[in-house]
């Protein structure tokens, strides 16, 4: 009998040496399944960190910038250049004409009901001009009036003043998510699309200096084509260039059939006149693209919007002219290709995206500044799949708001929501809570098992 409790003992005692051994195997497993996101990174510069410190521009184009500010002599320069940065920021779409018709006759009808209600005796021809010159006069104060920007050297200079520091800045945050997510891809060709003073090649090189040995920049001003030139010589007319291979045209190149490994459009769209003019400028920017198409824009709802249109140009519309087969697929920042959540909510807000920086050291200007943008990657479709599918990433569009021990984070997710999650040490893990912790507005975030279960929709706050 003693023997057979003995036995039964030792038994026992086996089974739960057992049962522990594969809890620590099964916690083991799940923990490196959690852990295998890392690829080796420490939390704080995770796969998912895109965010850089405060930028400076390269002392080369800083040098040079300054040297032609001083010599240009431009009066009132600081006043106009804030100015600029302004009307810039502000900068809408041009109204439709068929959007304008409608307002005057919906304004039009309001006049004749007001007059109707007052039942005078007024003679209708004079009554009918005076409505015409009201409904005249409230469209003129109510409409947004835009017209091409034109830049002669002059202000040339008052842009470069304004602009150059923070769309540098812009341009070098969303190459970046191409940097840090594929850091195979070593572009040989570039082309930019509206390149202004040719911030788009200072940034390209500064992380692809070494591979890249053609970049061709489109602007239709002449003046500013000339002033982007002098900034690559130093503003030393015999100079050698700093950055060699760079070309400038005022068109793009002819043949439908020459690609560029990357192509950019920054500040661009927002110069076109209309929805259909932006859509095949897109279009042919796309098939101008062997690997990488990038658009920036302001951090406004009208920049969002713009690029939203440019996202449904490439994926849902078929194009007539089609040299390369691969489709197009959403690179960054969203992590889906479903509507995106921001423009059908019922207060709608901009997606985008802060970067630090230094402005050039002008009078008044010596503090770092913060430029808001938004961005569009879009890839060929055999270069989106970089990532394991086995973790999904979900986009931080907010500033993280860190807690003890739990960390608030509003998302966008690859199911196409937007997402308000808490998250803890013991919901997610710890490395996705260390991770959480050392991420802000713009990285991006694991969606591991679990995290459905903590987040709540932003529809149901």
């Amino acid at each position: 009998m003693a023997s057979r409790r003995y036995g039964a003992c030792v038994l026992y005692q086996r089974a739960a040496v057992l049962r522990m051994m594969c809890r620590g195997m099964s916690a083991a497993a799940d923990l490196q399944s959690q852990v295998d996101f890392l690829k080796g990174e420490p939390h704080r510069n995770h796969p998912g960190v895109t965010n850089l410190k405060t930028l400076r521009l390269p002392e080369e184009l800083q040098m040079a910038a300054r040297c032609i500010i001083q010599r240009a002599e431009v009066p009132r320069l600081a006043d106009r250049a804030h100015s600029l940065t302004n009307f810039l920021w502000s900068r809408k779409s041009p109204v439709l004409e068929s959007s304008l018709r409608k307002r005057a006759v919906k304004l039009e009808k309001e006049l004749w009901e007001k007059e109707m209600d007052k039942k005078a005796d007024i003679d209708e021809q004079l009554l009918e001009d005076r409505i015409r010159k009201k409904v005249f006069s409230e469209l003129k104060k109510t409409t947004y009036h835009w017209k091409t920007t034109k830049y002669d050297e002059e202000l040339g200079v008052v842009y470069m003043a304004s602009r150059l520091a923070g769309g540098y800045a812009a341009v070098k945050r969303a190459l970046n998510e191409i940097k840090k997510k594929d850091s195979s891809f070593a572009p040989q060709s570039l082309l930019d699309f509206g390149s202004g003073l040719g911030t788009v090649v200072w940034a390209s090189h500064s992380y692809w200096g070494d591979s890249l040995k053609e970049m061709v920049c489109v602007d239709s001003s002449g003046p500013m084509n000339v002033l982007a030139e002098r900034l690559l010589k130093g503003d030393e007319e015999r100079a050698e260039p700093h950055i060699k291979q760079v070309y400038f045209r005022q068109f793009l190149p002819v043949s439908p059939k020459v690609q560029f490994d990357l192509v950019v459009a920054a500040f661009t769209l927002s110069e076109l006149l209309n929805v259909k003019e932006r859509e095949d400028t897109v279009s042919t920017l796309w098939r101008k693209t062997s690997s990488y198409l990038v658009l920036v824009e302001n951090g406004t709802k009208e920049g969002h919007q713009m690029l939203m249109e440019a996202r449904d140009t490439l994926l849902k519309k078929q194009d007539k002219i089609v040299h390369d087969i691969r489709p197009a697929a959403v690179f960054a920042p969203c992590p889906h290709e479903r509507t995106c959540p921001k423009l059908a909510s019922a207060i709608t807000t901009p997606c985008n995206f802060n970067q630090m920086y230094q402005p050039l050291p002008l009078p008044g200007r010596n503090e770092r500044q913060t430029e808001k943008f938004s961005y569009l990657i879009l890839a060929r479709t055999e270069l989106g799949g970089i990532e394991p599918k086995d973790v999904d990433w979900g986009r931080l569009i907010s500033p993280v708001k860190r807690r003890t021990r739990h960390v608030h984070c509003r998302m966008c997710c690859p199911d196409g929501k937007l997402q308000h999650l808490v998250v803890t040490a013991r919901k997610q893990s710890r490395d996705v809570y260390r991770c959480a912790r050392s991420s802000d507005w713009g990285d991006r975030l694991p969606m591991l098992q679990g995290d459905d279960e903590d987040a709540e929709s932003d529809s149901e706050r």
